[in-house]
């Protein structure tokens, strides 16, 4: 069984340009966010797609929508890809969070495999349910490439699998908005083909 597997971060929110929490937040795209999903879908338009999925949050499956419309495509949702709950963190800045939070705060850039969040999720149990996707995405799309829309800490989620590391390693993947992997599953190995690509967003201004 094989998948090849398009990823694709949901493109700006004002909350994304103002460093807040957006977790389970259903916040929409940006001015900037939409040219860049227009962009990502201009780039995707040549690579023949199967189907597109996406997390159900907003500014996911606007995202989504700007990459199927080129392909004809509907966008299928599933809950296994929404982003990290940020509980009591969600709609702060990181200097609010730092300062009412500062010991998981600093555990978050240090450990944080380890962390707990009034509220939220941890790390672990996003991998779980993440990778729950992933299979049912496997026995769907056999021998298919398919594009999935998603966030920050899901798309981690599953570059670090193909990798073989640990949630531990979450830091040590940039995940930008529109960036742009590329992963391939089979039973016996997993690899990736290439990983936050930016090339659409080259011709844009500069998000703020």
């Amino acid at each position: 069984m094989s998948l090849r597997l398009v990823v694709v971060r949901h493109a700006q929110t004002d909350w994304n340009r103002e460093g807040r929490y957006q977790g389970w937040r259903d916040t929409p795209l940006s001015e900037t966010g939409r040219a860049q999903a227009e962009a990502a879908g201009r780039l995707l338009a040549s690579q023949p797609l199967a189907a597109v999925w996406s997390s159900p949050l907003q500014r996911a499956r606007e995202t989504a929508a700007a990459i199927a419309a080129p392909q004809r495509l509907g966008v299928k949702e599933d809950e296994a890809f929404k982003e990290m709950r940020f509980g009591d963190w969600e709609g702060l800045t990181r200097d609010e969070v730092n300062a009412r939070f500062p010991a998981e705060y600093r555990a978050w850039g240090e450990t944080p495999h380890l962390v707990t969040m009034p509220g939220g999720e941890t790390l672990a149990e996003v991998r779980q349910r993440v990778l729950h996707g992933l299979e049912d995405l496997r026995a769907a799309h056999d021998g298919q490439t398919v594009c999935l829309v998603a966030h920050g800490i899901s798309i981690r989620m599953l570059i670090l699998e193909a990798l073989g590391l640990g949630t531990d390693r979450l830091w040590s993947l940039q995940v930008s908005s529109t960036g742009i992997s590329e992963l391939e599953f089979r039973d016996d190995w997993a690899a990736v083909h290439r990983m936050n690509s930016l090339i659409h967003l080259e011709r844009l201004p500069a998000a703020g």
